[in-house]
């Protein structure tokens, strides 16, 4: 097993070891989990005190330095455990759920072995085993709900190296930072980000689930090839006659919530999961509390490129919440309800596409809307349905498309839509007129069938009903015209020729065209 790439990708950041062929835990290591996992009687391990002095002698046990934690963790954690929790709470924790983490981190070797055997066979002979997705590589990842539990034991426990992690664009997988932000900040939102994980383990304690979650790099290629949508340049939405496609627009609610069957736009950060193992609580940061299986994919998803995404189908979620920013608070248990597709995932579908940061007046440059239309576009784009589309009439194509057809694991794209929302606004500063019209864009390219809009409650785009709708009833552009449109708005903006926003805009050109 040692010889396969897809294990010695990974092998660095795993605080495992070969012996004889298998992966097995350091010998001291193991018999400290043993001793653990037999509960706080027998191990003594009763306290956020006792467990940063565990956390210290278990990364001792890997050679790791305690050193390399960010300052002030152990005291984070001593400080949750003992001050910022009830007894009861602690005791139950200690109690319970550290010693059923430890029985899983004993599992982990095996696990792991079970998991690279069967990794050749879930999409018919495609590579779907752990492994470091590289930037510019379009691949896909499956793993079992089990083994990403191990993983986040490995990352609460502060266990996985960091070695060259910063050099392969990988962000930190440990949760020293977070604790860290706890003792030296202690606000509201950190102790909640912590209580939705402490929440999430000791679900997985009591039942451990029995699906599967997938983590696909999304790559629109930037040469030229037949048998695919490479990234576009300006000149293939100019001249685009696909129509736009239905929308809806929610001034209440949030993406997360949407009832039906629809991409969940995670509105990220080029490093997946941006702030979340940090101090951040925005829109991913939060995602990642409520559906904590997502922060699984930071030990082997580096930076997005610009015309790369990520999507991720089965996350569970287990938490709710209320607030946003400082005021995010852990609000209870949450059970989730969607279905398992044929792949044994939950019909949750996260797609991860990160926006310009700041764009100022270059979101109005040709170059700065291509980028973001394309960003959404990777996103959204099922390329195995535009294969089938392009291949089918082709006399050459058929054994193509029977190759390429493996790697697609969702065969419903005519009924899911987009649930999207101020994607790139807020403190990215981007423009909500803009960002919204370039969304529709790319989803109506993408042959989704529908966008459903969560404003929340922005003022900016309280006309947008009005709008959407002259634009898609009344007037009956398709994509290359509403494109045109926002391209000669943007011209106007960026030499400060209009002040106007694009929705004023787009209204006063129509009148000024009538008359």
């Amino acid at each position: 097993m040692e010889k396969r790439e897809d294990l010695r990708s990974m092998l660095q950041y795993l605080p495992l070891v070969f012996q004889s062929s298998s992966l097995v835990w350091p010998p001291s290591l193991e018999q400290e989990l043993q001793t653990m996992s037999t509960g706080t009687s027998e191990s003594m391990l009763n306290s956020g005190e006792a467990l940063a002095l565990r956390i210290t002698s278990m990364r001792e046990a890997l050679s790791l330095n305690v050193s390399d934690l960010a300052p002030h963790a152990l005291q984070g954690y001593a400080l949750f455990f003992d001050e910022k929790i009830s007894r009861e709470e602690s005791a139950k924790f200690f109690g319970e759920v550290v010693p059923a983490l430890c029985g899983l981190l004993l599992k982990l070797p095996s696990m792991l072995e079970m998991h690279y055997q069967k990794a050749d066979y879930v999409l018919d002979g495609v590579t779907s085993g752990l492994r470091l997705l590289a930037p510019q590589e379009a691949g896909i990842v499956f793993l079992s709900q089990e083994l990403i539990a191990a993983l986040l034991a490995c990352s609460f426990f502060c266990l996985s190296p960091e070695v060259d992690r910063r050099l392969k664009h990988l962000q930190g997988i440990n949760f020293d930072e977070l604790f860290s932000f706890l003792y030296t900040r202690q606000c509201m939102k950190q102790e909640s980000k912590i209580r939705c994980l402490v929440h999430y383990f000791e679900r997985i304690c009591q039942y451990i689930p029995r699906g599967f979650v997938s983590f696909e790099r999304k790559v629109l290629p930037l040469g030229h090839n037949p048998h695919y949508v490479s990234y576009p340049e300006a000149d293939y939405w100019a001249k685009s006659i696909c129509p736009l496609c239905s929308i809806e627009v929610h001034s209440t609610g949030v993406i997360e919530d949407q009832p039906g069957e629809a991409l969940e736009v995670e509105f990220a950060d080029e490093y997946f999961g941006g702030l979340t193992l940090r101090h951040g609580c925005l829109q991913e940061e939060i995602r990642f509390m409520m559906n904590p299986e997502l922060i699984a994919g930071m030990l082997f998803l580096p930076r997005m490129d610009e015309n790369e995404a990520i999507e991720v189908v089965g996350a569970e979620r287990f938490t709710l919440y209320t607030g946003f920013g400082s005021s995010f608070e852990f609000s209870g248990d949450y059970l989730e309800n969607k279905e398992l597709d044929s792949y044994m995932r939950r019909r949750t579908r996260v797609v991860a596409i990160d926006a310009m940061p700041r764009p100022g007046r270059r979101q109005y440059k040709p170059d700065g809307l291509l980028r973001e239309v394309n960003k959404a576009f990777t996103g959204y784009l099922n390329q195995c349905k535009h294969q089938e589309d392009s291949l089918s009439s082709s006399p050459s194509g058929s054994q193509s498309f029977e190759c390429s057809e493996r790697l697609c694991t969702d065969h419903e794209m005519k009924k899911i839509g987009v649930a999207t929302g101020n994607w790139g606004c807020g403190v990215f500063g981007g423009d909500p007129e803009v960002k919204i019209m370039l969304q529709w864009l790319a989803i109506s390219q993408s042959g989704r069938p529908f966008m459903s809009y969560y404003t929340f409650g922005l003022q900016a785009l309280q006309n947008i009903n009005q709008v959407t709708e002259r634009i898609g009833l009344q007037d009956q552009m398709n994509v290359g015209e509403l494109w045109n449109k926002l391209v000669e708005y943007s011209a106007e903006r960026f030499s400060r020729r209009t002040r106007l926003g694009f929705f004023s805009w787009l209204t006063s050109s129509v009148l000024s065209a009538t008359i």
